[in-house]
């Protein structure tokens, strides 16, 4: 870009582009993190489910960079008007409970953070599905190849497989390598998950092969039909270790449901996508370059990468809890306040009057040197859109803005009667719901941005609750202004009902 400084000031757009290009380009992959619809629209996946996540947006202009790789028409960019973490969310409700097959390996967490005890129910009819220990091995090619092997000898009995991967990419290459094999079969994933019902109803059926991401009958029982059980009831072959040992659990649990018949194998290797923590060049070494790998080390290795990943993730939530801690005690303070105006709340003309005073005693501090041209500007933004002379010398400009603003207060409320209270309330709610968009999205850029700050061996959780606290101070600061601003210079009207109409400025 011919740019002798990259991080200067007056080139902050080009950086902005040049992160936003990368990241749509190296970190954020198609058919994994999304998809790209028929319709020209870029859909987000949920990495856990491979569901659609519709309506969900990237910010900060990155789902515009991927609809740009893509070659797709841009979209509107989207702001969060209000942000909170599940966990919060759902401390919010007076009573939680709630019920999960797999809930058992997620105990402490749940304690930890909802303060909820987990209780183990036996299931109504003993389990007798097979779980077949996981089968190792060092290439995706290798680990492919005994699926499909195992995948054909069990069709010849006329067994029903489901297999389940993780990534969109992987069901794909599963549906070309049982073409090859003269197999019919059915693919669930994000791209045809409309048919989702109608797929996971047969897939217990005689001499059926479905092949899904994780999202497959998430919550549903297969039912097995007729002759099925006595074949040894669903096989269920997971390809690829998940991310965590509840989706593997989850994926297990398709088959031999309520006391039925069913058997699962999970097929793992080196190449699968949890190992990508042990790094290209470990990888490179013992499969591009061939290297001997033992059994018992592959497993170790695929075992400790899903151990850290797991830990990851729980790290991840614990995280969002604190950070959106920080949120959740402005977001009630300022929740409280827009609900008590909401309620028909009036407020204190007197702390109005308060108000605009100390704003021109801010304004004032920050323009020492101010002339005439500067006040009459001030006047012009901030109190009346019609420049008056007053009696008062201009030599004291402080004094001078402040009767200013007193003479435009008075017209206004004058001009509104007895509707004037109701006017100053919708005028504050407006500036609250401006000033708390503006504080929501920083305080999430915020969290993106403080990572930087690990390098210096700083806590990342106390820089952002500073930060947060300085934002929340000046935001403050910004709706006093803007609320005086909406109430001097709106302009009213009133509708059929005698509602009020107000242009703000």
């Amino acid at each position: 870009f011919s740019i002798e400084n990259l991080f200067s000031k007056e080139n902050f757009d080009v950086l902005r582009h040049i992160v936003l290009a990368l990241r749509a380009h190296f970190l954020l992959e198609k058919d994994i993190d999304y998809v790209a619809t028929d319709e020209g629209e870029i859909v987000l996946l949920d990495k856990s489910t491979g569901r659609k996540m519709k309506g969900m947006k990237l910010r900060g202009g990155s789902h515009q960079a991927i609809e740009e790789k893509e070659h797709l028409k841009l979209s509107q960019e989207q702001r969060s008007v209000a942000s909170v973490t599940y966990q919060n969310l759902f401390n919010l409700f007076p009573k939680m409970s709630g019920m999960s097959g797999t809930i058992k390996d997620g105990k402490e967490e749940l304690l930890e953070v909802y303060n909820k005890r987990v209780v183990v129910i036996p299931p109504r009819k003993p389990m007798i599905r097979k779980d077949m220990p996981d089968k190792y091995f060092k290439t995706s090619e290798e680990q492919f190849d005994a699926v499909i092997q195992e995948t054909v000898k069990r069709h010849k009995t006329g067994q029903p497989v489901l297999l389940i991967a993780s990534l969109i990419s992987d069901t794909e290459m599963l549906s070309k390598l049982l073409v090859q094999e003269n197999i019919e079969h059915s693919v669930l994933n994000a791209n045809n998950a409309f048919w989702e019902a109608e797929i996971i109803k047969e897939a217990g059926q005689k001499n059926v092969v479905t092949v899904a991401t994780s999202m497959a009958g998430r919550g549903t029982d297969i039912h097995l039909g007729p002759g099925v059980k006595e074949l040894g009831g669903l096989c269920v072959l997971g390809i690829g270790r998940m991310s965590n040992t509840r989706d593997e659990r989850q994926a297990r649990g398709r088959a031999g449901r309520q006391g039925e018949p069913g058997v699962s194998i999970f097929y793992t290797s080196l190449e699968d996508d949890v190992c990508t923590i042990l790094g290209e060049d470990f990888l490179e070494k013992y499969i591009d370059k061939g290297r001997y790998i033992s059994k018992r080390r592959i497993k170790k290795l695929i075992n400790r990468s899903q151990k850290i990943k797991d830990e990851s993730s729980v790290s991840q939530r614990k995280n969002s809890v604190d950070y959106d801690s920080v949120m959740k005690r402005q977001r009630t303070i300022m929740y409280k306040t827009r609900n008590d105006l909401l309620d028909g709340k009036s407020l204190d003309e007197n702390v109005l009057i308060q108000i605009y005073k100390r704003n021109i005693d801010d304004y004032v501090k920050e323009n020492k040197k101010m002339d005439d041209k500067t006040m009459y500007r001030y006047i012009l933004d901030n109190l009346s859109y019609r420049l008056k002379e007053l009696s008062i010398s201009s030599a004291n400009k402080k004094e001078y803005l402040k009767q200013y603003a007193d003479m435009a207060f008075k017209d206004k409320k004058q001009v509104l009667g007895n509707r004037f209270s109701e006017y100053c309330r919708l005028c504050t709610l407006k500036a609250l719901d401006d000033g708390w968009i503006e504080e929501v999205d920083y305080l999430q850029q915020l969290q993106a941005a403080i990572s930087g700050r690990s390098t210096a061996q700083r806590n990342l959780l106390y820089e952002y609750q500073r930060e947060a606290r300085l934002s929340f101070r000046d935001m403050e600061k910004s709706i006093k202004k803007a609320m005086i601003r909406n109430i001097l210079l709106g302009e009213v009207s009133f509708g059929k009902d005698n509602e009020m109409i107000i242009l703000y400025p």
